[in-house]
């Protein structure tokens, strides 16, 4: 394979600008999780009063010591709802991939500490989001649960106050915890305490449940419902303890003692799934790259309409910095080739420029070359979209972005995307978004996406509303002009606001956004996940595991 060869002065101003600018917005991304953790620990004197272990300190024991835990959606619901400073982001989970008695799984914490864990609209995407992972996966769910239920107090409902919208929503969770467990794919939950209604289900609906005594509340309408609906009067332990569903309802097979103990046991159990598949490159020595990785903090400009040609960032990913390019003298705005990662060969289409036909042509052929090795795809995505005007429509543009679109939803191997500039329009689709349902999309600081750039979007705004006066016959004076630049300013900024990366974060547009430095021990993990998925042996059911 070629080396790349690197034009990067890392010494010049325009590189260390950029890295300021990334440095500062990653840190950005971090004080928001450094908010979360804030909030959590100030419910600690109350957390270990009452003999209770924080969600971070569950999640510590719960992990190999020493083991790598990818965080997925860390910033989900920032800025929305009642969320101001990050405080109260993250969707009231700590969700991510670890190792667990030597196991890779997904792992889901309820963080009872903040909001009580309740369940509210963010909560629900976040939740579907890590289901769908693994489903891809096939990773085991290890989930830690402590939940208040349904937020009825929830100001994200807005025109939805009792949260109806949101229980019906929720109701997919169920339906597919149900459909994991009949695929085959082990959930393991502890029920470390408050567990009502919908929590309820989330915990009975696992295949294997350890109860805490005196701590787990398990039931579908708690004390004070039960009273309001029918008039009985019980206590939490008589209605749903641990001790009774582990000894009369048999709602739980294994009963522990305190939050610890309790997640001894779920690595016990977690100890006697299948080990992880073998992958043929373990135990090979890995080329590094030529370039440092670390240099990627400083490749990307704040101002997103400096070209930066995609191969500076390849050479800084790729073992070796080796990438053998499919015929880079035809449309090199559309950017492919073949080369390793962590010792994995991967696909890689990468863009320096909009797409063409004749690069929506080479990508599309390139997704067929791969699929005969079922080799995995990595999407770095850098693009306005697709080129527009009469020249490439008459070359049959909708027909040939529609073919790559259809490449890649199709693509037999696995989907990583790393999202590191621009993802406009189609582009965004074609190029692997979450739209296409990739196993994994990440997010640099300097990703955006949207429907179109903001300049653009005020342009086209400006010229619907000018045709829109001369089919009435209307001259525009100076104050209308004023008032229409106006109106393309205040879009071009609307838009630039929802393009921005955190911004498409908190709604779960992508898994997270990562420090660019990261890109490619983090690839390398992803992909290990990725392939071991078609190697790990799971035995599908008729209708999952029950308690009869």
């Amino acid at each position: 394979m070629q080396v790349l060869d690197s034009k990067i002065d890392t010494a010049s101003e325009s590189f260390l600008a950029n890295k300021a600018y990334m440095e500062a917005y990653v840190d950005k991304v971090r004080q928001v999780e450094r908010k979360q953790l804030e909030t959590e620990l100030g419910y600690r004197p109350r957390a270990h009063q009452r003999g209770k272990l924080l969600p971070r300190e569950r999640l510590a024991l719960l992990l190999d010591p020493g083991t790598p835990f990818v965080e997925l959606c860390s910033i989900a619901g920032y800025g929305m709802y009642d969320d101001s400073d990050g405080r109260f982001s993250g969707g009231n989970l700590i969700t991510g991939i670890g190792t667990i008695a030597r196991r890779r799984c997904l792992v889901i914490v309820w963080n009872y500490a903040i909001k009580g864990g309740t369940i509210d609209s963010v909560n629900v995407k976040k939740m579907l989001r890590i289901q769908q992972i693994a489903f891809r996966t096939r990773l085991p769910v290890v989930s830690l649960h402590e939940s208040g239920g349904g937020n009825l107090a929830n100001t994200s409902a807005m025109s939805d106050p009792w949260a109806t919208q949101l229980f019906v929503e929720g109701g997919q969770i169920y339906g597919q915890q149900a459909e994991l467990s009949a695929a085959g794919i082990p959930q393991i939950t502890v029920s470390h305490g408050n567990a009502t209604a919908g929590g309820a289900y989330q915990v009975a609906l696992s295949d294997y449940i350890v109860l805490v005594r005196g701590k787990t509340q398990l039931f579908l309408a708690g004390p004070p419902l039960l009273k309001a609906g029918t008039g009985e009067d019980a206590s939490a332990e008589e209605l749903g303890g641990a001790e009774m569903h582990a000894t009369v309802s048999g709602t739980g097979e294994y009963l522990a003692e305190n939050d610890a103990d309790a997640i001894r046991i779920a690595r016990e159990i977690t100890a006697q799934l299948p080990a992880d598949p073998p992958l043929a490159h373990r135990g090979q020595a890995i080329e590094p790259p030529r370039y440092d990785p670390d240099e990627l903090i400083g490749i990307f400009p704040e101002d997103r309409r400096t070209p930066v040609r995609i191969q500076e960032i390849i050479a800084r990913i790729v073992d070796g910095s080796r990438f053998d390019e499919l015929n880079p003298a035809l449309d090199p705005g559309t950017v492919c080739g073949v080369a390793k990662i962590g010792g994995k060969q991967v696909g890689i289409i990468s863009n320096n420029g909009p797409i063409t036909p004749t690069g929506a042509n080479k990508a599309s052929q390139f997704i067929e070359l791969c699929d005969q090795k079922l080799t995995p795809l990595v999407f770095l995505q850098n693009t306005t979209g697709f080129l527009v005007g009469t020249a490439v429509e008459r070359e049959g543009q909708v027909k040939h972005s529609a073919k790559l679109i259809q490449h890649v939803a199709n693509a037999k191997g696995p989907k990583l995307t790393i999202l590191v500039g621009n993802s406009y329009g189609a582009g965004n689709y074609a190029m692997a978004s979450r739209a296409l349902k990739p196993e994994f999309v990440m997010s640099w600081p300097s990703a955006r996406q949207a429907l179109m750039g903001g300049a653009q979007g005020g342009k086209v705004m400006e010229i619907v509303t000018l045709k829109k006066w001369a089919r009435k016959g209307i001259e525009p004076d100076d104050k209308m002009k004023q008032g229409l630049a106006g109106q393309s300013q205040m879009i071009e900024m609307g838009l630039e606001t929802i393009s921005e990366s955190m911004f498409c974060s908190a709604r779960l547009m992508d898994d997270g956004i990562i420090d660019p430095r990261d890109t490619r021990r983090l690839l390398s993990y992803l992909l290990d996940v990725a392939l071991e998925a078609r190697l790990r042996q799971v035995q599908p059911l008729s209708y999952g595991v029950q308690r009869l």
